[in-house]
Order: structure tokens, then C-alpha cells, then sequence
């Protein structure tokens, strides 16, 4: 299973425009070899969250990383956390991208920022790239390779790499459901019964932790970098941002979210942010099953964890709305988001009410 489709950059979309004057000058005095080199940005057209660009330094790649313009969530988009996680993370786990410079003076850009190094490689979003066929088993192997690369992330000693105070695990899932559901009420800007409704559910009925871990938050096929010549090896992890030491099955949950079944309702599928529904694709008990299997640890409560990555999903696509509705972006993709925020709440309650995920 081969492919040549690499992830691309276009222009930067309007209002998130970089001022590449200014960033050249910053470049001269903090990247080796980028003073006097012409400068070419663009901008990566995935995610939701922290803006991610294509800087061409001469003919030097670096990925740029800064908060979404008109974010309310500060302590979501912390530049410098992101960056020092990298920093201890990268050599011991090569999929982590290396940091490369960082700066915290917002009049540079208008934002703190962060450069890295470029990974290149195939991402998979809802449909497959141009001229990629996935089979069935190639799907099936697909899906295997995405839940060994969240165990082996969950297997590293993060006190031994230097992160051991990155978080607080205890009352991690507590500190979780209440602080989503703050979000929640700080971004409202509808009244969602099903949302109040799910919430309630997880603030009662919230599990004891395993184990600690080092988790990623937001791990999903468009996240994950492919070897272009080798789609069954991971050559990259991205968007650090909500990296944390806590409940490793609270990333499990995320990911569970995001994994839409070829029979779940319309609105799921067509929000989905990997090819998840093509057949030989495992579904998200097989994915649960597959996760205890490679870690040792138990996945009875997962109905909860599900329940929980769908919600905390909603939260972010309210925010995302909010920030739309207030005008802070202009950006197309997010009017619809408020429909979203429904339909991710729907599938938590229908998961708590069968039982099952």
C-alpha cells in the first residue's frame, strides 16, 4: 500500500494572514541560516484549533504553529507548553515533531508562535487522497496501526523524558467533565437540551483512573503523518496542544469519538474526520478491544469515555462556533459547527442509553 499524495499548503485564509515582513526579521535573528534567504508562507487547510503554516526559509521547510485568532481558551493554546512537551518528547518518540525556535513576543505576528520541523508524508481526512485505493485489508491494518501507535504513546515513561510535572493525574477525569462543562456555558450561545443532558450524565458517573499516562487529547487520522512510500508506518504525531499527563482512556475516548461508523446516523458521517467508514475499517469496540489487548488495561468503563470524547468534542465545536458568530473568524468551514455541537451530544446520549459504544 504505496502513495504519493502529500499534504499540501494554499494561501493563508483571510484574517489569518501572517505579516511576513516581520517574521523574516524574526527568522534572521533566531533560525540558523534564514538571515538574507527569501521567505515564502502558506498556510496547512486542516484543523480547527491553532493555525498551522508552511514557512519556506530558501529552500528550508518549517511548520509555524499559533492560537486561532479571537480565541477565548488561553490555557488551550499555551505556545510554550506545547514546544516544551515537544522538546522532551521528540527525541525519545520520533513521530513527535522537533521544535526548532519559539517565540513569545505577541507584536511579532499578533500571536506567541512556535516553529518545527516539517513532516512530510500522506494524511488521511474523511475521503482517501487522489489515486489512493484502500481495500479491506488494507483498512483493517489501517485501523490496527492507529491504536498501536495511541498504545505505544501510552506506554512511554514520561517522568524519564522530563515531563513528570506536565500534569496533575489525580482527580484528572473530574477536572475534565467540569472544566468541559465550563467551556461549555463560557461559549453558549443556544440552548442544546441533549447537551445539558450528557453533561449531567458524566459528572455522575465518572470512573476511577488506571495508571497515568502521557496522552495526545486529540489523537485521529488527521492528525497522524503516513510514510508517503508506506502507509502502514507512522512517520508523525501532530497538534501537541492539549498534551497532558493524565487518564490515558480519556484519550482512548477521544479518539473513539472521532472513529464514525458506516451505520452511524447521517450527521456523524458527515462530519467525519477520517476514512473510519470504509470497509475492513474496525469498528470502535474492535478498536476498544484491540487498545486492552496491546496495554494490559481494562476498557469495561469505555461507555464513559466515549461519551466523554464525543462531549468535550461538542465543546470545541461550540467554541469554534462562538468564535465564528462573534465575527473573530471569518472562516466558512465553522457557520454549521452549532449543528455539530447537536449531533456529537446525540451520539453520546444514544451511546449511554444502549450501553454501548
Amino acid at each position: 500500500m504505496t502513495a504519493g499524495t502529500i499534504d499540501g499548503a494554499r494561501a493563508p485564509r483571510a484574517g489569518e494572514e501572517l505579516d511576513t515582513a516581520a517574521l523574516a526579521a524574526w527568522l534572521a535573528d533566531h533560525v540558523d541560516g534564514a538571515r538574507g534567504q527569501p521567505i515564502d508562507v502558506q498556510q496547512f487547510p486542516g484543523g480547527h484549533s491553532n493555525l498551522t503554516y508552511l514557512v519556506t526559509v530558501g529552500e528550508r521547510e518549517l511548520v509555524l504553529r499559533r492560537p486561532p485568532v479571537g480565541s477565548k481558551v488561553k490555557s488551550a493554546h499555551d505556545m510554550g507548553r506545547e514546544v516544551r512537551v515537544l522538546s522532551r518528547l521528540a527525541p525519545a518518540w520520533p513521530p513527535a515533531p522537533r521544535p526548532i525556535a519559539s517565540c513569545e513576543d505577541p507584536s511579532v505576528i499578533g500571536s506567541p508562535f512556535y516553529l518545527m520541523e516539517r513532516k512530510r508524508g500522506v494524511i488521511l481526512r474523511r475521503e482517501p487522497p487522489a489515486g489512493l485505493v484502500i481495500d479491506a485489508k488494507a483498512a483493517r491494518r489501517l485501523s490496527e496501526l492507529l491504536v498501536d501507535g495511541l498504545a505505544e504513546l501510552h506506554a512511554i515513561d514520561y517522568a524519564a523524558i522530563g515531563l513528570g510535572d506536565l500534569g496533575k493525574p489525580d482527580g484528572y477525569v473530574e477536572r475534565q467533565v467540569r472544566g468541559w462543562t465550563e467551556r461549555y456555558a463560557g461559549s453558549r450561545t443556544d440552548d442544546i437540551a441533549v447537551v445539558d443532558h450528557v453533561a449531567g450524565w458524566l459528572a455522575a458517573n465518572m470512573p476511577s483512573s488506571p495508571a497515568p499516562a502521557l496522552i495526545h487529547n486529540d489523537y485521529k487520522y488527521d492528525n497522524i503523518v503516513l510514510d508517503g512510500g508506506d502507509l502502514t508506518r507512522i512517520v508523525g504525531v501532530l497538534d501537541w496542544e492539549m498534551a497532558t499527563v493524565g487518564d490515558p482512556l480519556m484519550d482512548l475516548g477521544t479518539s473513539l469519538a472521532y472513529w464514525v461508523e458506516a451505520t452511524d446516523p447521517p450527521g456523524m458521517i458527515a462530519m467525519r474526520f477520517g476514512p473510519t467508514t470504509l470497509p475492513g475499517m474496525m469498528t470502535r469496540a474492535e478498536i476498544a478491544a484491540r487498545y486492552a489487548e496491546r496495554t494490559g488495561r481494562a476498557v469495561d468503563r469505555i461507555v464513559f469515555y466515549h461519551a466523554f470524547g464525543l462531549f468535550k468534542t461538542a465543546v470545541v465545536a461550540q467554541q469554534i462556533y462562538w468564535r465564528w458568530k462573534q465575527g473573530l473568524t471569518r472562516d466558512p468551514r465553522f457557520e454549521p459547527f452549532l449543528m455539530a455541537v447537536g449531533a456529537l451530544c446525540q451520539q453520546a446520549a444514544a451511546a449511554i442509553d444502549r450501553e454501548r459504544i
